[in-house]
């Protein structure tokens, strides 16, 4: 189990590490403009490329508060580990999310715009706040795959064991639907940096459910 752990693990950061160089190397190309050329306009307000960077802000946000909340619940050392990987991976991308948006002029918050209204917008649509909402949240739950305050007060009561098979579960959750919606991006967004940073988003999340699968077996549980 030690060993699967270790190999799921190494996997899990090879494929940051290799996502993140990619995307702060096109970043930070040689005119810093995100990966866009010289004459290409900033993106849209309701634009994919803007919407992305607002949503998966947010939803990294919940990852880094639940990894944060379970280290302090357990002793485990692999789900200590994962829960630090997690907490500075997401907030490493979410730095780079606010900063393109804060590059592109562009707010980081829009009062009139629902969660995830971006995922169903045609290509260059520009939006006028006249959008319905993504499907998929639970009630409670802002965005697909995001836990309620409910949950998070749960995860904050528990200990030990029941701490660590409840983050597995929660951040399992969380991870699909991050998947989800940095697969759109993937398709939709027109920066390439923030193309090739949802692209490896998508890869090393998938990595990490498949650890968390083995760790919730490891425990005798497994995923909702």
């Amino acid at each position: 189990m030690t060993r699967t752990y270790w190999a799921a693990g190494a996997a899990v950061v090879l494929a940051v590490l290799f996502a993140v160089g990619a995307t702060v190397a096109t970043a930070n190309g040689p005119d810093g403009d995100g990966g866009r050329s010289p004459s290409a306009a900033a993106p849209a307000l309701y634009s994919p490329d803007a919407g992305f960077a607002r949503d998966m802000a947010v939803h990294h946000q919940q990852a880094v508060e639940m990894s944060f909340i379970v280290r302090d619940r357990t002793q485990d050392e692999s789900v200590r580990s994962l829960a630090y990987d997690i907490a500075n991976t997401q907030a490493n991308q979410r730095g780079m999310l606010l900063g393109w948006l804060d590059l592109w002029g562009l707010p980081k918050v829009v009062a009139d715009e629902p969660p995830m209204s971006w995922m169903s917008s045609q290509e260059g649509h520009g939006g006028s706040g006249g959008h319905t909402g993504h499907a998929g949240a639970k009630p409670g739950a802002l965005m697909p795959g995001m836990a309620t305050k409910e949950e998070l007060s749960r995860l904050g009561a528990a200990n030990g064991r029941d701490a660590e098979v409840l983050y597995l579960q929660l951040m399992t959750d969380h991870h699909k639907g991050g998947v989800a919606m940095a697969e759109g991006c993937a398709r939709q967004c027109a920066t390439p940096a923030e193309r090739a940073l949802a692209q490896g988003m998508v890869e090393a999340q998938q990595s990490e459910l498949t650890l968390m699968a083995d760790m919730l077996r490891g425990r005798g549980a497994a995923p909702r």
